[in-house]
């Protein structure tokens, strides 16, 4: 039987309009079969680019709606909203500009040499082909940037593969207003409208996984949930790529030197990103070492006052927030935890900010990294510490940080050595420190190159810009591949190469033949055709 998909307002949690229903195992295959026939619509790249610009161009006309039936079930506000659109259609015409550039492809050709030692060269040419009709996961957090319309849409389209997008139940009524701008933008260019599809409820993001058509899959969220998808994708008869974001507590070093130096300046920044969009963005640090002493009191005094003065905010669920409140309460009951500003629920639907204190040795003595022992990133206790705090070391979605106050670098560096992988590492060194190619900075610089994709150096990582040289991505649990999901190089996972050899010119597509007819970028011999 059909179950309804209603469209929640999470100020009032009731909920607003019925928007659609939750898909049958026969529609999910319905819409992947639909995308798997569009695949050759898709194979001309000005068609695509062009597709890709109109798409950007229809999200701006309406945008108005679009923030607003956005704002209406994630509460994130128009300001935040309509900021996170702009960034959509960035992303989208960036991915056309890309496409029409053709550097994407890869194109190589080694030409024959019978004579080289000490084996003969064939005539080899090589470039990527799309891989096939992608399933995206929505993001809770992002309706816009990492759901429908967003990045892992627009770089699979770009590398000329369809999608089925499983919508997040958090936005129903704002992916089915985004997935018909798309299609439309796509009929503009005769596309047929299966290029985007879109499934709602749970068992239908399964089925889609399982899909023998679906080549590939992109995944924003939870630990629980991208794990079980992960699992699936890798259990299937053909295995496929799963490329998931799953979770990241992107910690934040601040030496002694940084906070003698700025302490003010460092604990009010860390109160903006902490709190920024209540503390649901991917990239909050959920974990500070700062020093112990006076410099470090410092810091955490405007911390304070900082965080104090943050307005309560609803997060995107109940369940959610839920989950918050019960996090902060199990950190609090652990030993020498406690909360110069108390997070927490804050009436009957919104949550307030604040942080934790430990010290840093506490995180250090236990064995184990964190999440081992089944925690999974998911809350709960696990792992071999005799005190549980290895909960610390897991990410709390939501307006939270925890502060680890250490009293040397051997403790700051005992307790990287037990963090899992992350999206982003910080590390805030003082002037000094930051000139020395050998000295504290750069130590611990190197201690936190192992742990995520993205580090930073006296900065804070929410934020995170489109750009070519972006990397989205980290060790697991962040990701459970080492792509990226922002900036140019995310199309390099929808895509799969190909080397021909020994092929007649006229057998050649023509991105290989020698005349080069498409005009791409190309490696000949290992240098750049002129």
């Amino acid at each position: 039987m059909a179950t309804a998909v209603w469209s929640v307002d999470p100020r009032t949690g009731k909920r607003r309009e019925e928007v659609a229903t939750e898909a049958t195992p026969a529609e999910v295959d319905q819409a992947v079969r639909a995308a798997h026939a569009a695949r050759p619509a898709l194979a001309d790249r000005a068609v695509r680019a062009a597709f890709l610009r109109t798409a950007a161009d229809l999200l701006d006309e309406a945008g108005e709606r679009v923030v607003e039936a956005s704002d209406a079930e994630t509460a994130l506000g128009p300001g935040r909203l309509t900021g996170e659109l702009a960034r959509t259609t960035y992303q989208l015409r960036a991915f056309a500009d890309l496409v029409d550039e053709g550097a994407f492809l890869g194109v190589m050709i080694d030409r024959p040499d019978p004579d080289l030692k000490p084996i003969p060269r064939p005539d080899l040419r090589r470039y990527k082909v799309p891989i096939g009709v992608v399933a995206v996961y929505a993001a809770s957090n992002f309706p816009l940037a990492f759901s429908v319309p967003g990045g892992d849409t627009a770089s699979a389209l770009a590398a000329g593969c369809p999608v089925v997008v499983k919508a997040h139940p958090d936005h129903p009524a704002t992916s089915e207003l985004c997935a018909s701008v798309l299609r439309r933008a796509a009929e503009r260019h005769g596309l047929p409208p299966g290029v985007v599809g879109l499934v709602h409820g749970f068992d239908a993001g399964v089925e889609l996984v399982r899909h023998p058509l679906v080549a590939a899959a992109g995944f924003t969220g939870s630990v629980r949930g991208g794990r079980a998808l992960f699992d699936a994708a890798a259990a299937r008869p053909v295995p496929i790529p799963f490329h998931g974001e799953l979770g990241s507590l992107n910690p934040v070093v601040v030496t002694e030197a940084a906070a003698e130096e700025r302490a003010a300046e460092i604990g009010s920044g860390l109160a903006g990103s902490m709190t920024l969009g209540t503390g649901q963005f991917c990239v909050k640090p959920g974990l500070v070492l700062a020093p112990a002493g006076e410099a470090g009191d410092r810091l955490l005094d405007a911390l304070t006052d900082a965080v104090s003065a943050t307005d309560p905010g609803v997060l995107l669920d109940s369940r959610m927030r839920d989950n918050f409140v019960a996090g902060v309460r199990e950190r609090l009951g652990l030993p020498e935890v406690e909360s110069p500003v108390t997070p927490g629920g804050s009436g009957e639907l919104a949550v307030s900010a604040g942080f934790l204190t430990v010290p840093a040795a506490r995180l250090a003595e236990e064995g184990g990294k964190a999440g081992d022992g089944g925690t999974g990133g998911d809350g709960g206790n696990g792992g071999d510490g005799g005190e549980g705090h290895e909960l610390l070391l897991e990410e709390c979605f939501g307006p939270v940080t925890v502060v680890a106050r250490y009293t040397g670098e051997d403790e700051v560096l005992a307790v990287l050595d037990r963090l899992p992988g992350n999206l982003t590492a910080t590390v805030h060194v003082g002037e000094r420190e930051a000139a020395e190619e050998d000295g504290t900075g750069a130590r611990l610089l190197a201690g936190l190159t192992p742990l995520a994709g993205r580090l930073l150096v006296n900065g804070w990582p929410t934020g995170v810009a489109v750009a070519p040289a972006q990397h989205h991505g980290g060790p697991y649990p962040a990701t459970t591949s080492t792509s990226t999901s922002v900036g140019a190089t995310a199309v390099e996972r929808w895509l799969r190469p190909v080397a021909y050899q020994n092929t007649p010119p006229a057998l050649l597509p023509p991105e290989l033949r020698d005349d080069n007819p498409l005009g791409l970028p190309r490696l000949v011999d290992g240098a750049p055709e002129r």
